[in-house]
């Protein structure tokens, strides 16, 4: 399983906030809507880490 979290800086944290909010504005509950962004956030990371051609562990905490 991927443990990896990224760290978020205040304005990323932010947008995060935000991007919750609207989805709960569309109906979706909060655990969804913070699992959704949070899924979002990983992928991300994911692909601007593979972009920066950094190696993954899934041994990483």
């Amino acid at each position: 399983m991927y443990n990896h979290t990224p760290t978020l800086n205040h304005e990323q944290q932010q947008e995060a906030a935000e991007r919750i909010h609207e989805l709960m504005a569309q109906g979706i509950s909060s655990g969804e809507a913070i699992m959704i962004v949070a899924h979002q956030i990983r992928e991300a990371d994911i692909k601007r880490r593979e972009a920066a051609g950094e190696t993954f562990s899934d041994e990483e905490e």
